[in-house]
């Protein structure tokens, strides 16, 4: 938070942190479903890595083509509430370390409740409440289906992608997290 409002000032800027947080009780079922669907549709199974994402991206990497993620929920959280945004073989080292952390001592229910409070969903903007009430003036315990897919679209590069202009790039990614959402199954913690 404090390296974007750092990159926003170097932009002519204001600084901006919208957050709030949220217990995970207090979040629509319907947020916490769209990201797993979205981002880590084994989060429930796996213990922080998903080694097939990891080898799949390891590989379209190598290629040479537009890089891409194998990142887990945790890992993400990890990233996120322990480390600087970035791609380093370093970081990444680190990352795989608290990732290993929080898997043992946090529960599923708590990786995913920091994840959505912690997560960039737009400039200045983290966490599943501040999106809710920035792009549907509501608290996020109220987000719809599509409301939550549609924030969840964005996830990957939430600065250059908002549900206030879906693109139809975010429109297509919305229908397939609607898609998982469906065929995902209980959230069991």
């Amino acid at each position: 938070m404090a390296l974007r409002n750092i990159e926003r000032k170097a932009d002519g800027k204001s600084f901006k942190t919208e957050k709030k947080w949220v217990d995970f009780k207090d979040m629509s079922n319907n947020m916490k479903r769209a990201a797993v669907s979205a981002e880590d549709q084994l989060f429930l199974q796996h213990i922080g890595f998903d080694m097939k994402a990891i080898e799949k991206a390891f590989a379209s990497n190598a290629k040479g083509k537009k890089v891409k993620g194998g990142s887990t929920i945790s890992q993400q959280t990890a990233k996120n509430v322990f480390l600087w945004p970035g791609r380093s073989w370093i970081r990444k080292g680190f990352e795989a370390y608290f990732t290993l952390l929080i898997e043992i001592f946090w529960s599923k229910e708590r990786i995913l409740e920091v994840y959505l409070n912690v997560i960039e969903m737009g400039d200045g903007i983290y966490g599943a409440e501040a999106a809710a009430q920035e792009y549907y003036g509501k608290s996020c315990v109220k987000l719809t289906k599509k409301q939550a897919a549609l924030i969840a679209a964005c996830f990957p590069n939430p600065r250059r992608w908002t549900p206030k202009n879906a693109t139809p790039y975010i429109r297509h990614r919305q229908y397939l997290i609607l898609r998982n959402m469906n065929r995902l199954g209980p959230l069991d913690f």
